[in-house]
């Protein structure tokens, strides 16, 4: 069973539907006991940081991500999700974030060149620096489907795949048990179903 966390953010019901397309068992949930006996879990996110990462607190789900993410469950986080994974982010002032990856959020405006339009919104190549379970059935050159403002950096010991946009920009990181899109595998077509295949596949850590 996976557990989509309801922390108030996200586009969770799109991401249901992703999971019973593939066959998978998917529930939206804020029930700590839920997500403690579920075999997987999703963190999906929208929007502002500060605020996705002050949901997350006042929730309590934060400890229990933690907790669990300790335990070795295998967890992703989408989009915004993805970047509560890491210590902190700078939009709009600096907050912390859950601390499971090493690197920060930065502004792509500070990445790439200007003239570009941002956020960076559509459709967009991936370019896979290391094999992961995650992208077992992921091309290069795949493409998945893109729209944020902010990207990860310092991330090198995570990084799994880029995109281009004027510079590479963090799309997918992993590290043991703990996974992160940038993108929206929900609204990828088949190559964002194959990844949430893959992480249905994905196995607990010690």
């Amino acid at each position: 069973m996976i557990a989509i966390l309801d922390y108030g953010v996200g586009n969770l019901f799109s991401l249901k539907s992703s999971f019973g397309v593939i066959g998978a068992e998917a529930f939206v949930t804020a029930d700590p006991e839920v997500i403690r006996k579920a075999d997987r879990l999703i963190l999906p996110g929208v929007g502002a940081f500060a605020d996705a990462a002050e949901k997350l607190r006042a929730s309590g789900l934060d400890s229990v991500l933690k907790e669990e993410a300790a335990q070795g469950k295998p967890l992703m986080g989408i989009c915004l999700g993805m970047q509560l994974l890491f210590e902190r982010s700078f939009e709009y002032g600096e907050h912390e974030g859950l601390g499971l990856l090493k690197g920060e959020i930065r502004p792509i405006a500070e990445q790439i060149p200007q003239g570009l339009k941002i956020p960076q919104m559509g459709w967009n190549g991936l370019i896979i620096k290391r094999e992961s379970p995650l992208l077992r059935y992921t091309r290069e050159g795949d493409f998945v489907y893109f729209v944020h403002s902010y990207s990860a950096v310092g991330c090198d010991d995570s990084l799994l795949a880029t995109t281009e946009y004027g510079a590479e920009l963090t799309a997918c990181v992993g590290k043991g048990n703990v996974f992160g899109c940038q993108f929206h595998p929900e609204k990828s077509g088949n190559v964002g179903l194959n990844i949430l295949k893959a992480f249905c596949e994905t196995e607990a850590t010690a």
